[in-house]
């Protein structure tokens, strides 16, 4: 591989910058397979992917001015998961490391990567290259007419679309943020907790059609109201805010595998008579604001904008990390909780007989929820920061009252 290097692009110095030892900004994305993982082939079909990917065969390093990621030609190995998911990948100790890593447990096969490197789409279609890969080894002659999801081209893939697309429009000025309810009451020793709930998507999308909203409306609505009910009486005058990752590619021509996503806020303040029927369609109207086109490039450009500020080039690292944590430190008294939806994961009809599901996570401050379906099988995963597992109580008990059938999942720490 060529000696090549290119800067970090503008969502990854925010999580340079923020990562921390219980928020080390790792993602997580699985897929269980119907059959058990044979470590040898897993192997051999990591080897062979990580060549078809080169952006992500790269190490991450610390210059005077910016972070830049340099071409290696170290090969990935895939362990036995014996950590808890998203444990840290990073630290500037840890130089000339790869900045993801590939686990396997029984018939799912993991992949975790620091979110410098790239966002959940990215990572999406890495680990379904994988297991095409893989299955195409155990299953000879099976997988011949799959094509690789890594379809664009180098270029494509490495593209900093922030940069590319950036057309300098200048956005309204926002109102005020409010000060928003936050969870608090954390775990001890940074540790977080994660729970994985299994859905039947279609009975989501009929309850959430029944109350003429989306279906992330109907989960975001779930949340606010699981949250409602756990605030301490003095702070339910405080507006709850669920902020909602959106993917840019929707919104432009990219094929970037780095990131590429800005997050929009829906916040409300929620009453003692409000129920599903009332915050839903409320937060449903609200979504379908801020996702208007022009509010979503308005807020790309804003977000991009800095970089095309004259004298911030020279500025050292260590005081441009500084402000960045001291900036997000602030945007994060405006949020109460993340839930990030993936969509539906589409994968070609020939691997379908062997997968049995997906699920992914992300690393967090308080509350973050992944939000990923494939075929009826609608799973949430939350990392959780929370000594309290009343508002995850609430959120599956009102979904299991709402008429949906919940399979829950979770992992024990030490309290």
């Amino acid at each position: 591989m060529s000696d090549s290097w290119y800067k970090v692009d503008n969502v990854a110095k925010v999580f340079l910058a923020t990562a921390s030892q219980r928020d080390p900004r790792v993602f997580r994305i699985s897929c269980t397979l119907n059959e058990e993982i044979d470590p040898d082939t897993l192997n051999e079909a990591l080897r062979s992917t990580a060549q078809e990917w080169p952006q992500f065969q790269v190490t991450l390093h610390r210059g005077l001015f910016w972070h830049y990621f340099e071409s290696t030609d170290q090969l990935p190995t895939a362990q036995p998961e014996t950590k808890a998911p998203c444990a840290p990948l990073y630290t500037p100790e840890r130089r000339n490391k790869l900045i993801y890593r590939v686990t396997y447990f029984g018939a799912r096969i993991n992949l975790e990567m620091f979110h410098a490197i790239t966002d959940g789409n990215g990572g999406l279609l890495y680990l379904k290259s994988i297991v095409r890969n893989y299955l195409a080894l155990r299953h000879p002659g099976e997988m011949e007419n799959v094509p690789s999801p890594n379809s664009a081209s180098a270029g494509d893939m490495a593209q900093d679309s922030f940069r590319n697309f950036y057309e300098g429009t200048k956005r309204k000025k926002s109102a005020k943020k409010p000060k928003v309810y936050r969870p608090h009451g954390f775990l001890p020793y940074s540790q977080l907790q994660f729970f994985e709930g299994h859905l039947s998507s279609k009975q989501v999308l009929e309850r959430s059609h029944a109350l003429g909203v989306s279906m992330t409306s109907y989960l975001g609505a779930s949340f606010m109201l699981a949250i409602y009910h756990d605030m301490p009486a003095l702070e339910r005058k405080k507006p709850i805010c669920i902020s909602l990752p959106v993917n840019l590619r929707n919104y432009y021509p990219s094929e970037t595998a780095r990131n590429f996503f800005n997050s929009v806020c829906i916040a409300h303040t929620l009453t003692p008579e409000d129920t599903l029927e009332t915050v839903a369609p409320v937060f449903d109207a609200k979504l379908k604001e801020v996702l208007k086109p022009e509010n979503i490039r308005a807020q790309m450009d804003a977000y991009e904008e800095l970089e095309h500020i004259p004298g911030i080039r020279p500025v050292p690292l260590v005081i441009k990390n500084a402000a960045v944590k001291f900036f997000t430190k602030l945007e994060d008294r405006h949020v109460s909780a993340v839930v990030s939806n993936m969509g539906r994961v589409s994968i070609p009809e020939g691997m379908k007989p062997y997968i049995h599901d997906f699920a992914a996570f992300s690393s967090c401050k308080t509350l973050f929820t992944v939000v990923c379906s494939y075929g009826d099988d609608l799973v949430l995963g939350t990392a959780s920061a929370l000594r309290s597992t009343a508002i995850l109580q609430r959120l599956y008990r009102e979904f299991a009252k709402d008429g949906l059938d919940v399979t829950l999942y979770a992992t024990e720490v030490e309290r």
